[in-house]
């Protein structure tokens, strides 16, 4: 058995089970963190759990430490860094003459890397502008293409229930929505209603979508029972 935490990772990462060490871990904490290559930070995001092996994602890291004063400041002059090298990203973009909308410029923690989030309709021959990015930044250039439900986890902002939005906060992955998950609950399908910030269907229309499908089965059961009486 294994006691973890959830901890999203960076603004642009995903949710994932990290061991906490033997650390006293909550919800909110700023912690360092094992990644793939080197480490990085995130922020904790469910109380500690023990979980068995058989639920465990392997490999499982492992929370190194709380975060510091000084992994603080250093996360926020990331970020500040981050910002510039997203100007000059758009430069290189624009020189490149390259159809991509660039998203956001993100620094891992230890800076042995950026990623560039960006979108585009189709596959983007970028390696000009990485060849010339990593010249200027001289570490690893990682170009991530997103999607709209992406672009919008990244950006952030509120929900029509006043909430942060879903992606943002606590969704771990992207699930099918369709229009009939909408028809099932009975909804208006109007696209100003049930549309996220993302212009696509919301996610929360999978939430509650089984229970009214299973409702809708047993008024189906019960109408064939009736017509046999």
């Amino acid at each position: 058995m294994f006691e973890v935490v959830e901890v999203k990772v960076r603004e642009g990462g995903g949710i994932f089970y990290y061991s906490t060490n033997g650390l006293n871990l909550n919800v909110g904490d700023c912690v360092i963190i094992e990644a793939e290559r080197g480490i990085d930070y995130g922020e904790v995001i469910s109380p500690r759990e023990v979980i068995l092996d058989s639920e465990v994602e392997h490999p499982l890291r492992r929370v190194i430490r709380k975060a510091t004063r000084e992994d603080i400041e250093k996360i926020k002059k990331n970020k500040e860094e981050a910002k510039k090298a997203f100007g000059i990203c758009l430069k290189k973009i624009d020189k490149h003459k390259l159809e991509m909308k660039l998203i956001q410029a993100e620094y891992s923690f230890d800076r042995s890397k950026i990623i560039f989030y960006f979108t585009a309709k189709g596959r983007i021959d970028f390696r000009k502008l990485v060849r010339d990015l990593a010249t200027i930044f001289k570490i690893r250039i990682e170009m991530r293409q997103i999607g709209v439900r992406d672009e919008a986890k990244l950006r952030g902002g509120f929900g029509p229930c006043g909430l942060p939005l879903c992606c943002t906060t606590f969704l771990k992955e992207f699930s099918s929505v369709t229009l009939q998950m909408a028809r099932n609950q009975n909804l208006p399908l109007n696209p100003n209603k049930i549309s996220g910030l993302c212009g696509r269907l919301m996610c929360c229309l999978t939430y509650e979508h089984s229970d009214y499908a299973n409702e809708k089965e047993k008024r189906k059961e019960k109408k064939k029972e009736e017509g046999k009486e």
